[in-house]
């Protein structure tokens, strides 16, 4: 182990005297990384030789001089065996730092990240989100697998993250946890708001992201035809649960909240105009952006139909909604029972409002925008899909007037 560790000492000509006298410095090298200090001694460059490291000649200035040589780099070597005995971790910086008597602290990785992830979790309602701390965990749940797996320890110091842990990170994610490409590109953003955190707080001396840029591949985003939602609305259930998950999912296709925007959605949130119109006006959960969303017959129908419910009379809710696991569980068997053979999801209805009951009727994507609460058009760009039955339609409509006009010339 101790032909890892190299150590090199060399004067800085740059920054040599007038007199040709320069100040010597030792270069730690363990597992190709490097530490630096500086011995504090001067030397003159004429007595130096670079290919020993040492000073020429048998000058009492020479011997002194590699005396003291010797002493760091018996120092430094006692100091590598000692952690090497004490199965402690070794690295060019933790040489040097215990030889200058700097023991600091060492920050931990994941001791970091659930540092990081207690504080989100007590300001939960207060700017962050469930959801969001989730994910967070899960990243990190994630970092204690990929450190088990590929270094078979629990925890590393933050330091020693560099671009080669986030690569082969993204690597491990794609293959071991058949995570895909843009969920693996989620979780290393996760991972790398916690080493900006370190390194700006200086526990780290280099940002390992700095050479480190995202790709994102574009998806396809499914969404229900005219065809499937209007089979989803018509379709009957015995079982009550089934019935309240279908209004639920139906209510979002129709508004384009998402699961955790009807989950909040109280009384005050509807309001009505001077002209007598029902609105939706809410700050959206993810976003606190606000959405403001007409209330169409259908999403009315069904507020209407809960509205003797006890919970809805309270003001406690406006439909009732369960929760997001059993939600989207049951979503699965409602699919089946209408003949849907897509996988249904919360944000699938999301897409189906912006996609099928929106954009593709010839609503301007700039009101949709505003409806979904959106900040930037480019968001809603995304769920801009042109429909091959609008091209149609619009076509259809085309070719209407050219014959309209060519009737007219032929008068």
């Amino acid at each position: 182990m101790s032909t890892l560790l190299n150590i090199l000492f060399f004067p800085k000509k740059g920054r040599s005297t007038p007199e040709g006298e320069a100040i010597l410095y030792t270069r730690i090298t363990y597992r190709g990384k490097r530490a630096e200090f500086s011995t504090s001694r001067r030397i003159n460059l004429k007595v130096w030789n670079s290919k020993s490291g040492k000073a020429r000649g048998t000058s009492e200035e020479a011997r002194v001089i590699n005396r003291f040589i010797d002493s760091i780099r018996t120092s430094l070597y006692d100091i590598h065996d000692r952690l090497l005995r004490e199965n402690k971790r070794i690295s060019a910086c933790i040489v040097k730092d215990i030889y200058l008597g700097k023991e600091e602290k060492q920050y931990m990785l994941v001791e970091i990240f659930q540092d990081h992830n207690d504080q989100m979790e007590k300001l939960i309602g207060k700017g962050y989100t469930k959801g969001t701390l989730q994910r967070y965990n899960a990243c990190k749940k994630h970092i204690e697998d990929y450190l088990a797996f590929r270094w078979k320890v629990k925890d590393i110091p933050v330091e020693d993250v560099d671009h080669q842990f986030i690569t082969g990170f993204d690597h491990y994610l794609k293959s071991e946890k058949d995570c895909a490409h843009n969920t693996s590109q989620k979780y290393i953003v996760n991972f790398k708001k916690i080493i900006r955190i370190a390194y700006a707080n200086q526990w780290i001396e280099k940002d390992p992201f700095f050479h480190w840029k995202g790709t994102w591949k574009s998806s396809e985003r499914e969404y229900l035809t005219d065809a499937e939602l209007q089979r989803m609305v018509e379709q009957e259930f015995d079982m009550l649960r089934m019935d309240k998950v279908r209004d639920a999912f139906v209510f979002c296709c129709y508004t384009g909240l998402a699961f955790s925007d009807i989950e909040k959605l109280s009384e005050d949130d509807i309001i009505t105009d001077i002209n007598g119109k029902k609105w939706i006006k809410t700050k959206r959960q993810k976003t606190k952006s606000l959405s403001s969303i007409p209330i169409l017959d259908v999403p009315q129908a069904i507020l209407d139909k809960y509205a003797d419910q006890p919970r809805v009379k309270t003001g406690k809710e406006v439909i009732p909604v369960l929760s997001n696991q059993k939600y989207n569980s049951y979503l699965k068997e409602i699919a089946n029972a209408c003949g849907i053979k897509k996988n249904l999801t919360t944000h699938l209805a999301r897409h189906t409002f912006a996609t099928t009951v929106t954009l593709s009727k010839g609503v301007p994507i700039e009101s949709v925008s505003k409806m979904l609460g959106h900040r930037s058009l480019k968001t809603t760009q995304i769920y801009a899909k042109v429909l091959d039955e609008k091209v149609e339609r619009d076509m259809d409509m085309l070719q209407k007037q050219l014959r309209l006009a060519q009737k007219k010339e032929g008068r």
